[in-house]
């Protein structure tokens, strides 16, 4: 299978929410090279609903870093240097229980960053990780549009950390680790729903900061790192780092997985009916558990056709007409609209750009320049302060 269609085939997609934030350090020339390397189509930065594949974002995530010579998308005042991230990794795998390990995490984050830091607490058999976020804190608001990227790198700055420290706690536990509750310091954002399948559905927004809980016990359990799996857990960074905590064991996944086994096999989509025949469910209590996970029926029998349909134009075996009917489409205009909503893109620009990015990525990587100091827009105004407020910060939930 090519490369473009074995990364299409693993399912797991990303908002563009994310990808507008990630380039929005980068100068439009710089914009335009990172989204080319990717694969990703710069029209779909307009599109408020349009998804990328996963491996997508992970080229455009190595991408930017090495425009910026900053794995954290400049967004701190401080660059976090690239290779900064294996090198923490390669001190976590040498500790032998995770609590060590997580408070050497911790540690790292407090030395690359000065806007943005994070504390582990713990107390009443409960842990959390808290971030302090400085990211824009004295930067003059100039004009609604400074106060909106201001508050665009805030969120997308607690979004990155939670994604690597979260991705990092369930790599050295050899397992996901469930949260029993997420706060955001933000307000709800248009993506909300992407926190559910990243992190957990017990969420709150406008919290006093943003934070991460999970059972205390976590923390003795011992470091399961080999160092055959310390080199794969690099290799595939970052989406083995922001796939690691995506929740793959509900309802709604297993529907999805018989849908698409289905469909693999030329057979029409199966019926709400039909699959709770499988799950041994009646139709009713299906459909209130796929509710309760934040997943619809209808939503969830579109996610595996985009996903499906994503694998066969990067494949590029069949042509349009024959994807549209292998997934159960009347016809190839009725796949194409569908197509546009899902992605904003046409099928065949999005087959070109994915067919382009896998290229890319096999040849030889050219290196890049990188902007020094880089800075996220909203940061680069910011003075530093000479002493630093002690923020309180949230006590462990009960």
């Amino acid at each position: 299978m090519p490369e473009a269609a074995a990364e299409a085939a693993s399912g797991a997609s990303v908002s563009m929410a994310f990808v507008r934030s990630a380039v929005r350090a980068l100068s439009a020339p710089q914009r335009e090279a990172a989204l080319a390397e990717a694969g990703i189509p710069p029209s779909l930065l307009a599109s408020a609903a349009a998804r990328v594949p996963a491996a997508a974002f992970a080229r455009l995530w190595i991408a930017v870093a090495r425009w910026l010579d900053d794995e954290f998308f400049g967004l701190d005042s401080r660059r976090m240097k690239v290779g900064s991230f294996a090198m923490l990794c390669h001190a976590l795998a040498s500790q032998t229980r995770v609590g060590p390990a997580l408070r050497l995490a911790v540690r790292g984050v407090v030395l690359w960053f000065d806007d943005i830091g994070v504390a582990l607490r713990i107390g009443g058999g409960v842990a959390g990780l808290v971030i302090s976020n400085r990211i824009g804190g004295l930067a003059p608001l100039e004009s609604p549009a400074a106060a909106d990227q201001i508050e665009d790198a805030r969120r997308f700055a607690d979004e990155t950390l939670l994604v690597m420290l979260h991705g990092l706690l369930c790599w050295l536990v050899g397992r996901r680790v469930p949260l029993s509750r997420l706060d955001w310091a933000h307000p709800r954002p248009a993506h909300a729903d992407e926190y559910r399948r990243m992190f957990s559905p017990l969420q709150r927004f406008d919290a006093a900061a943003t934070a991460i809980w999970f059972d205390a016990r976590v923390l003795q359990a011992e470091v399961v790192v080999t160092p055959a799996g310390l080199k794969a857990f690099l290799r595939d960074s970052p989406q083995s780092v922001f796939l690691k905590q995506v929740q793959t064991t509900g309802v709604s996944d297993r529907v999805r997985r018989l849908c698409r086994d289905a469909l693999d096999r030329g057979d029409a989509a199966p019926t709400l009916c039909l699959l709770a025949r499988e799950l041994q469910l009646s139709p009713a209590s299906l459909r209130r558990r796929l509710e309760a996970e934040g997943a619809g029926w209808g939503q969830v029998k579109d996610a595996v056709r985009r996903d499906l349909a994503w694998q066969h134009l990067a494949c590029g075996e069949l042509s349009v007409g024959e994807i549209a009917a292998r997934l159960g489409f009347n016809d190839a205009s009725t796949f194409y609209r569908a197509f546009r909503k899902w992605t904003g893109s046409a099928p065949g620009a999005w087959r070109n750009a994915a067919l382009a990015g896998a290229a890319r990525q096999t040849a030889r990587p050219v290196a890049h320049p990188t902007t020094h100091p880089a800075t996220h827009p909203a940061t680069r105004t910011t003075a530093r302060p000479t002493a630093r407020p002690t923020a309180s910060l949230p006590k462990p939930p009960p």
